[in-house]
């Protein structure tokens, strides 16, 4: 698939503000490391939720016809990408009733501050769900339709999210150890779930073919006519290609700088000040690599009537 980068934007933006949106609920209610300052939980909350506009509205970009983006709300019966969308919009209300809470800091609302911060995060969840499931679905594009496509969304989301709520906690009289560990746990089962998929892809089960595709998986089939000799939209939007040399060079970079790096950080205990910084920029520029690559290695099944032998 052809990677746009409105796309990826909008996935990586918008799953860590979500991400991050849930843990600092979380990290509220367990009162974790003594617990956040109200000014520190107002500027994660609202970062979280820039984080998730700026994601959200980036995504219009990638539409023919911007104007037309209403219509995605609609089907939300049948549509993930639908579903995305109203959890995303039914999100904000509660989000930010939350974080106005959190402001007034009234011990007698502190029971809706926490009923409307939970009914926050699990929308959250189910929105980062909704957003990996709109590729998960995909029984055409072999490499997205598996059940490890919304788990990776859901861990890289909260692993990012993970670290920038323990760059806001560093700003404060917190005990980090807490925020640490959860940020740790979170890069280790990101990690894990990455290596598992890469792996997945690169094994022929992962692969279609032309009988898989028509279905005749016991005859020979053969194509009479592969289509044009030049390129059309399907070809150059649906049959991007990428060099394996290039795609090797790409996932060691996700794994050194969106992995490695921040967990030698978090293991020295060199995760405060400038060093911490760099671990969020160097965890979001590998994450962002991830998903260029989550769509430059994808190949759609229209590719096989176009001549390519498998996809």
């Amino acid at each position: 698939m052809h990677p746009a980068f409105s796309v990826i934007f909008f996935t990586v933006s918008s799953g860590a503000g979500f991400g991050l949106f849930a843990l600092l609920v979380l990290a509220d209610l367990l009162g974790l490391g003594g617990g956040l300052s109200t000014e520190q939980k107002l500027t994660a909350g609202s970062l979280a939720l820039f984080l998730v506009a700026a994601g959200l509205s980036s995504s219009v970009f990638h539409l023919a016809n911007p104007k037309n983006a209403w219509r995605a709300f609609s089907r939300y019966k049948t549509s993930w990408l639908s579903r995305e969308g109203v959890f995303a919009v039914v999100f904000f209300p509660f989000a930010m009733a939350y974080l106005g809470l959190t402001w007034l800091d009234m011990a007698q609302l502190k029971w809706l501050e926490v009923t409307v911060g939970v009914l926050a995060a699990v929308l959250a969840w189910i929105t980062i769900f909704s957003t990996g499931m709109i590729y998960g679905c995909l029984k055409t594009i072999r490499q997205w339709n598996s059940p490890l496509v919304p788990a990776n969304y859901l861990a890289l989301g909260h692993f990012t999210g993970a670290l920038l709520l323990l760059l806001v906690a560093s700003r404060g009289a917190v005990d980090l150890n807490g925020y640490v560990t959860l940020t740790a746990g979170l890069l280790v089962a990101a990690a894990a779930l990455k290596a598992i998929y890469y792996f997945w892809i690169s094994t022929p089960g992962a692969t279609s073919t032309i009988k898989t595709a028509t279905g005749f998986t016991r005859g020979t089939v053969r194509l009479l006519d592969t289509g044009h000799t030049h390129g059309t939209f399907l070809t150059e939007e649906f049959g991007f290609k990428i060099a394996r040399q290039y795609a090797i060079v790409l996932k060691v970079f996700v794994f050194v700088a969106g992995f490695v790096v921040p967990a030698v950080l978090l293991l020295t205990g060199k995760a405060d000040g400038a060093a911490l910084y760099a671990a969020v920029m160097l965890a979001v520029l590998g994450i962002v690599a991830e998903r260029w690559l989550f769509f430059a290695e994808a190949r759609h099944v229209v590719n096989l009537y176009h001549g390519a032998q498998h996809t």
